[in-house]
């Protein structure tokens, strides 16, 4: 376990609707996704610290988080409760167009904890732009999810290799990447 999260931990929880279950995304990695961010979820709401939902509006009528589809709402496990912040976003990064920095700046939160999805699309987009702007910023790896992807030259890339690449970009310069046990452990430790 590492060092204690401080009472200024915010978490932002990224993207968490129902578009993700859109099978035009394709096979994901981390079927346990859902499941560890109810755990994630419950223990920062009991430990009385900031959550932040970032729900996706796509301006593209084409995609699965449009406004008006049906993948717009959160995913049951990701629904805010009374009180939690909810920011809207049209680009993958939630500082972008947003006022997510001012809130945090204003609230005296200098550490984000992110979780969501896509890990190597708004997950890691926000996670760069944290760690840029100062924040201290965990991403919590089994708490992320990502589908397969092809590259330029057509190759599929499965799903795990996706998401660990891209954890592997945001470790050490930008993010500290940490499991769900090991945040949880920071959690109750935490001052």
């Amino acid at each position: 376990m590492g060092a204690p999260l401080p009472k200024t931990a915010a978490l932002l929880v990224i993207d968490v609707q129902k578009a993700m279950d859109d099978p035009r995304w394709g096979r994901r990695n981390n079927p346990g996704f859902e499941a560890n961010l109810a755990k994630l979820l419950g223990a920062w709401r009991t430990s009385g610290r900031r959550v932040i939902h970032v729900r996706h509006l796509s301006r593209d009528p084409n995609s699965t988080y449009r406004p008006d589809g049906p993948g717009a709402p959160f995913k049951p496990e990701a629904e805010p409760w009374a009180g939690e912040t909810v920011l809207d976003k049209q680009v993958c990064n939630a500082f972008i167009g947003t006022e997510l920095e001012t809130l945090l700046r204003r609230s005296g939160h200098d550490t984000v904890v992110i979780a969501g999805v896509i890990t190597n699309n708004s997950v890691e987009a926000t996670a760069r732009m944290a760690g840029d702007l100062g924040f201290a910023t965990y991403v919590v790896g089994d708490a992320t999810s990502t589908v397969d992807k092809r590259d330029l030259a057509g190759r599929l890339w499965p799903a795990e290799d996706v998401h660990a690449l891209s954890l592997a970009n945001l470790a050490g310069e930008y993010a500290t990447i940490v499991g769900v046990a090991d945040l949880l452990g920071r959690l109750a430790s935490g001052a």
